[in-house]
């Protein structure tokens, strides 16, 4: 994406993008309700519990990061209600909400779709409770809804075995390396025979030697890994289902907002979509 800035010069290419996506998303799939969550600045529990996690990563780039604040800023004019936790990432908030819609706390709310572009949220993907995932899959422009189907051809395992799996073959992008000499097939072969970590340390002695002792070597890790891979659904949050009915994006604030990003080609196409959607809400959107 070429470098968009401000009347003020400040970077909001970011912002664009996101806004970009987001408009196709609520065409797409009309939602009834939505909510966004957002990382804290705050190292999570899982940086507590693993030193290095995301230790690889490089610092967030000063025209990235001053983007943040605008984004904030964006939902907030389409009153669209913001989540995050200290100590936790904005997938263990998602997976969260996700989880209270469909128990019921959701005001009746039938569907959740999540909308990322982080397969990690593969996992929460679940038919039977009817929580889907909506995932770029080319730039900005085109995405793919992800059932259990689409999410195990995506990772080769069922998507709650998902963690389990990273467990084995580590994660490169979170810097922790798995099991040392454990690789995708070996890690899909054992899955599918003991469907999980614990039960895979349970039937060690049905394990060919050379598998075994790999396993055995890295027990603790192999446990550990499969903590900060898995998604946490009770994070004490307290949520507001009625906020999330009440977003507008075709409203004087967002307009207002847009003039002063400088997103003319935005403000037309966000009045356009406003028109295009209204009465035709029907489900719910993260």
């Amino acid at each position: 994406m070429p470098p968009l800035t401000t009347k003020s010069g400040e970077p909001i290419n970011a912002v664009y993008g996101l806004v970009s996506m987001f408009l196709r998303a609520i065409q797409d799939l009309v939602p009834d309700s939505i909510a966004v969550a957002f990382d804290e600045k705050e190292p999570t529990f899982r940086h507590k519990e693993f030193g290095k996690y995301q230790s690889q990563r490089p610092p967030t780039a000063d025209e990235l990061s001053s983007q943040f604040e605008k984004a904030r800023d964006f939902f907030k004019a389409v009153y669209v209600p913001i989540y995050s936790m200290p100590g936790f990432e904005a997938d263990d908030v998602i997976g969260t909400i996700a989880d209270h819609v469909v128990e019921g706390k959701g005001r009746g709310l039938k569907e959740v779709i999540i909308i990322t572009g982080d397969r990690d949220i593969l996992q929460l993907v679940d038919d039977k409770k009817n929580i889907k995932l909506y995932m770029p899959v080319a730039g900005l422009t085109n995405a793919k809804l992800y059932g259990e189907k689409e999410a195990k051809e995506r990772m080769g395992v069922p998507a709650d075995k998902i963690p389990d799996y990273k467990a084995l073959v580590g994660d490169p992008s979170d810097n922790y390396p798995g099991v040392a000499g454990i690789g995708p097939v070996t890690a899909e072969k054992l899955l599918e025979k003991y469907d999980s970590i614990d039960h895979i340390y349970a039937h060690l002695t049905d394990i060919e030697p050379n598998i075994r002792q790999k396993l055995v070597a890295k027990k603790d890790d192999a446990k550990l890994f499969h903590r900060l891979a898995t998604i946490v659904r009770d994070v004490p949050l307290e949520v507001n289902y009625k906020d999330m009915e009440n977003w507008k994006i075709d409203n004087p604030d967002v307009i207002k907002l847009f003039q002063e990003f400088g997103f003319k080609t935005l403000t037309e196409r966000i009045q356009k979509v406003g028109k295009e959607i209204e009465g035709r809400k029907q489900t719910t959107l993260f």
